[in-house]
């Protein structure tokens, strides 16, 4: 199904530039071309599809969704409606005084924040091509569980503790909702504006994560990660959750990243905590959140993702 973006690749690097294969910089040039091409596809088709079926799924119906309900079907909301709506970090503060001023318990409303940008549609297909369908399920399962985990703790904790006094003292109503154009032709516009809005925002991080896992796939030699990030090195999966810390992309940017580790034997536990660590405990993403968040608030949010992290690394590596 996808060899045409392989031979793409070939087109290109050994057609079109003349490089010979199996030299650093053609093998480097090959996944550049053959992961951007696969990987814009399946964005643009995935994210219309999905966008036809999400055509009436606006944060305020997400928000009607959540309220009132039984506390533990509350958190199997919020993760599924995480998985299947991927916010961006732009949008974490919003959402969260949404939440909270609608009366959605704040478990579920972290709940929800964890999930959506670790687990969402189109990073499932594209890490489906890259580890397949068994491993991306066994992924998707561990950050489903991640979320609801920590929505528990969060209420268990009482973290309303440490929301932003401001944020309890805004007086919102709720928004009116725009009305929806529920036709075909309303939904295929709204799914290609989804088009348009989504991949016109995350494209910069797509290519520069591709370029870096081209890079890593070219010229970093494979006995470097088999010093350094084999299973034996019992420091490797901590370190793969701190590498993430201070890097910024999405779940869709960071797999060509995870696919050249991969391809360099790093194990599949350490490469995934990494791309976990990325999109859910970035720096950027906790200085966005920090302006509803306190700073022990944030503190504990981190150390139990990290944690939690930590041990998935280390179960994954285990049993593959």
């Amino acid at each position: 199904m996808f060899a045409i973006f392989t031979e793409l690749g070939d087109a290109v690097t050994y057609r079109l530039l003349g490089l010979t294969p199996e030299t650093r910089l053609a093998e480097s040039i090959h996944f550049f071309v053959a992961d951007t091409a696969k990987i814009f596809v399946l964005l643009v088709a995935v994210i219309f599809l999905v966008g036809l079926f999400r055509s009436l799924l606006t944060p305020e119906r997400v928000r009607g969704y959540l309220q009132d309900k039984p506390r533990g079907l509350t958190y199997g909301m919020s993760v599924g409606l995480g998985a299947v709506t991927p916010f961006c970090s732009c949008s974490s503060v919003p959402l969260f005084i949404g939440f909270v001023k609608s009366g959605v318990p704040i478990g579920a409303t972290m709940a929800f924040l964890v999930t959506s940008p670790m687990v969402n549609e189109v990073a499932v297909v594209v890490l489906a091509t890259v580890v397949g369908w068994q491993l991306t399920l066994l992924y998707v399962a561990a950050g489903l569980a991640v979320g609801v985990l920590g929505g528990w703790l969060t209420d268990r904790l009482r973290f309303e503790r440490y929301v932003e006094d401001f944020v309890w003292q805004i007086r919102t109503g709720q928004a009116a909702e725009t009305a929806m154009d529920t036709s075909l032709a309303g939904r295929v516009r709204f799914a290609a504006g989804e088009v348009r809005e989504i991949v016109g925002r995350i494209w910069p991080y797509v290519l520069a994560g591709i370029a870096l896992g081209a890079g890593l796939h070219g010229f970093v030699p494979q006995s470097f990660f088999a010093q350094y990030a084999s299973a034996e090195n019992l420091l490797a999966v901590p370190a793969a959750v701190l590498a993430g810390i201070p890097l910024y992309a999405n779940a869709t940017g960071v797999i060509p990243v995870v696919e050249a580790l991969l391809g360099k034997g790093v194990p599949m536990g350490t490469a995934l905590v990494l791309m976990m660590s990325v999109v859910a405990i970035s720096i950027p993403e906790f200085i966005i959140l920090r302006k509803v968040i306190t700073v022990r608030g944030l503190a504990l949010f981190a150390g139990f993702l990290g944690a939690a992290f930590i041990v998935l690394g280390y179960a994954f590596n285990a049993m593959i």
